[in-house]
């Protein structure tokens, strides 16, 4: 399984970021694709996740502080009739900086997305996207 994360950067307080996990290269159609976080000094915390069943996306999960804020979304590329591939989106909205962090996708089964996801559910990383929110 490949991921490639993009859209991370810079921005100030209480603006909006959407980062993108492109993710291809399953063996399966059934999977979870989770975002996580994890700041400077902190461990990894889970931001949310969202089950992808045969290209189609199912109910998405939100750790307590992420709910109302963040909100995750994807599609498959319009290329594209393969259920293994599907690009998945982070809508971040409101930020503060608590947000700075390096955020990264994940991938695993479908069961790895559930309220109260964890890490060791998930077997596949993209490489990190740095996100910096000045006050």
């Amino acid at each position: 399984v490949q991921l490639v994360e993009s859209g991370g950067g810079l921005v100030q307080a209480g603006e909006s970021l959407r980062l993108s996990c492109a993710a291809s290269g399953f063996a399966y159609d059934d999977y979870g694709v989770g975002w996580f976080r994890q700041a400077a000094g902190k461990e990894r915390e889970a931001v949310g996740c969202v089950h992808v069943t045969k290209g189609q996306l199912h109910t998405a999960y939100y750790a307590d502080f992420s709910r109302g804020r963040f909100s995750i979304s994807g599609d498959k590329p319009e290329s594209s009739n393969d259920n293994t591939e599907s690009t998945i989106y982070l809508q971040m909205n409101g930020v503060k900086p608590e947000d700075t962090a390096v955020y990264y996708c994940a991938a695993g089964w479908g069961y790895a997305c559930y309220p109260g996801l964890r890490d060791d559910d998930y077997d596949s990383w993209g490489q990190g996207a740095q996100v910096t929110v000045s006050s």
